[in-house]
């Protein structure tokens, strides 16, 4: 009988000498050596059709080994049982698909989406009672998940269970959830005609949510329903329960509209003076606006508001007189005449405002301008609804502008817009393709390619972005939302082709963010060996120490046996690398990060090892000179970081420091001199002390003319 133990791996033999090698071997070497050594490509294994039984049984024996084996991997990985169940649903095994989703709520009974699929198998199969079951359990657990009550409830209403379903709204509604699910209920209860239940769900609504929107929902519903006393005493109601303090500016508007389309005038001015003496000022702005319109319409002051209007109209004109290009003159006298409502002089004076055209071709003198024909256009197509004009507007504006100098997006943006409004889509693109032809800019672009995305053209998306990339190269947004969307259409392979021509570019405005996405999306690929050998190329660019910080980060977040070796290597690559740098805050910044990593995933050893190469700070003095180079006679301090590496590379640091310490300690105290004399351990560790605990040390500091003397 053979054995069936496992045979043994080679026996790993301790490493003895940790000491650098002589000749080092760089991570570019290591991935070329093992791309060179990999083996030859393995076709998979050829479809098989199954023709008998046994082979169905032996089929699914093997694929049930294969996901138990994945489920028992990585136990936390829903994706694996939910693939699980449904490949056991596609068996027809409706018991096992039912079993490996309780066992799937074994391991996350919060997962929402494990409960909604749950249930919707059940209810594919009619499994009513099962899904009801299901239903109970989850907002059991899971009372605050409103997806689980929308859902629920939407199932016992399809199958006509209306007094099920408003049980569960009732069971719902106990866990006092959003506005959302009360007017979901409401909506409910009026599809079926049930205006006295309507009501007293509005009721505790209000009490539940008493903000002033839903006072209003509630009154504007009485009215609707012609209930007019309830709607007014709602309002009555509303305005106690708010009192002086609270009162909101909205629910008394809306309080008074409601009397004034009841033909309660005399009520809804009441309101309005209600609201000027209780309401602070500076939010009674609408309030008398609407009241002055109301007493426009209905009070006894028609004549003298007429008159104010008039008088307003006649300073606009006069200051139009005299500045007729006074835009914002224009902006508020067309205004007023709006308000009065008077097509053919809106019309006028419209045509009047954009006869001023700024006499110089700047952009800046013609941002103000432009906005008369949008203004222009705006109310032929909402107020007047004439749309023959509205496109008339658009095309004269266009005709206007000298794209040749300056152009602007919102123009062609907005006329585009409205012909979608209109469903010309034919013209929509012509339109869109005159503006980029005559006038290419970001803005353009953009909203070119957002259209199509909405249409689903993605070809005709990609032609855009090919011509986005021939007017700006060095644009890395546009690189990157080009490789998103082959990402988000399944094409990885355009994606990754799109992200290395864009690093290939020689001039781009902000590399950073591209390299920064295309390593992402390898790694969103799970493409770890091409998204190390990215930040290899990135590294020949580029030393910044948070390149390899980030290269060290995705080594150590990797789920492989040799992750935390692979950091490891990278840090001590990084601090060979930075250790000829001039910036010694990038090392530092290496080594507290490596110091962290050590930390949280080495041992005792490598935490010591990094422990000794942090720096040390000390102090150094250097005489001050002029410009002409000449000695001031004064001294100044500086801090400066001292990293093991460099005091083994300049010994005569410590003997200096030393020599200066011997010599103060001879003038100033002799015994202090004794002591060091007898003690040379205490000279080093004083020369070296760190600025860090706050107390003088004379003896540390080192002049640089004294240090070139000694030498």
């Amino acid at each position: 009988m053979e054995d069936e133990r496992p045979a043994k791996g080679p026996k790993i033999v301790p490493v003895k000498n940790k000491m650098p090698a002589s000749i080092q071997i760089t991570a570019e070497q290591l991935l070329r050596e093992a791309k060179e050594k990999q083996l030859e490509y393995v076709a998979p294994p050829p479809r098989q059709k199954i023709s008998d039984p046994e082979e169905l049984a032996e089929y699914r024996m093997k694929k049930r080994k294969e996901l138990e084996d994945a489920i028992r991997k990585n136990r936390l990985k829903m994706v694996n049982w939910v693939k699980y169940a449904h490949w056991e649903e596609s068996q027809q095994e409706i018991q096992r698909a039912r079993s490996i989703w309780e066992r799937t709520l074994d391991v996350d009974y919060r997962n929402i989406a494990i409960w909604l699929k749950y249930a919707e198998m059940e209810m594919r199969y009619k499994q009513i009672n099962h899904a009801r079951n299901i239903w109970d359990r989850a907002i059991a657990i899971l009372p605050r998940a409103n997806q689980l009550w929308y859902k629920y409830t939407y199932m016992e209403e399809m199958l006509g269970n209306v007094a099920g379903c408003r049980q569960i709204f009732e069971r719902w509604m106990e866990w006092q959830p959003d506005e959302q699910a009360w007017n979901t209920y409401i909506k409910f209860e009026l599809r079926y005609n049930e205006l006295e239940r309507a009501r007293m769900i509005y009721e505790r609504f209000v009490v539940t949510h008493p903000e002033p929107r839903n006072w209003i929902r509630y009154a504007k519903f009485e009215e609707q329903n012609n209930y007019v006393k309830s709607s007014r005493r709602i309002y009555e109601r509303a305005i106690e329960f708010f009192g002086e303090e609270h009162l909101n500016e909205r629910l008394l508007l809306e309080f008074a509209r409601f009397e004034e389309h009841q033909k309660e005038h005399e009520r809804c001015r009441m309101v309005y003076k209600y609201a000027l003496e209780h309401l602070p000022k500076s939010s009674c702005e609408d309030i008398f606006k609407a009241y002055t319109i109301h007493e426009k319409k209905y009070g006894d002051r028609t004549g003298i508001e007429d008159v104010i209007t008039s008088k307003r109209k006649f300073q606009y004109e006069e200051e139009l007189k005299e500045n007729a290009m006074d835009y914002d003159t224009w902006f508020d006298y067309l205004r007023l005449l709006e308000s009065e409502g008077d097509f053919a002089v809106i019309r006028e004076s419209y045509e009047k405002a954009i006869a001023q055209v700024p006499p110089i071709q700047e952009k800046r003198y013609w941002r103000r301008y432009i906005y008369l024909w949008i203004n222009y256009a705006l109310f032929e197509e909402l107020e007047a609804e004439d749309i023959e004009l509205t496109r008339g507007v658009y095309k004269a504006c266009l005709n206007l502008i000298p794209h040749k100098k300056f152009t602007f997006a919102k123009i062609w943006l907005y006329y585009a817009q409205f012909e979608i409004r209109q469903k010309e889509l034919a013209s929509v693109r012509k339109i869109l393709g005159t503006a980029i032809g005559l006038c290419p800019k970001d803005k353009l672009f953009r909203g070119y390619i957002d259209l199509e995305i909405q249409l689903r053209e993605f070809d005709n998306c990609r032609r855009l972005y090919e011509k986005f990339l021939e007017f700006g190269p060095d644009n890395c947004t546009t690189w990157i939302k080009f490789a998103e969307l082959e990402s988000i259409l399944g094409d990885t392979d355009r994606a990754r082709a799109i992200y290395e021509l864009a690093i290939e570019q020689p001039r781009l405005d902000m590399p950073e963010l591209l390299w920064k996405a295309f390593i992402d999306f390898e790694i969103e690929q799970q493409e770890y060996d091409r998204a190390r050998k990215l930040y290899s190329k990135l590294l020949k660019k580029t030393q910044h120490v948070k390149v390899w910080l980030s290269l060290a980060q995705f080594e150590a977040s990797i789920d492989e046996s040799d992750s935390i070796d692979r950091a490891r290597d990278v840090f001590e690559q990084a601090y060979k690398t930075l250790r000829t740098a001039n910036d010694k805050e990038e090392r530092l910044m290496l080594v507290e990060h490596w110091l962290e990593f050590e930390k949280e995933r080495g041992t005792q050893e490598s935490v010591a090892r990094v422990e000794k190469c942090l720096p040390k700070r000390t102090k150094q003095r250097r005489k001050i000179l002029s410009e002409d180079g000449t000695d001031t006679g004064q001294w100044e301090e500086n801090m400066q970081l001292v990293f093991p590496d460099d005091e083994a590379v300049q010994p005569h640091l410590k003997l200096l420091a030393m020599a200066k310490r011997w010599k103060k300690g001879n003038d100033d105290v002799p015994t202090s001199a004794n002591e060091t004399t007898n003690n040379p351990a205490s000279t080093t560790r004083t020369t070296t002390e760190t600025e860090d605990n706050d107390i003088p040390l004379p003896e540390s500091r080192i002049d640089d003319e004294e240090m070139n003397d000694e030498s």
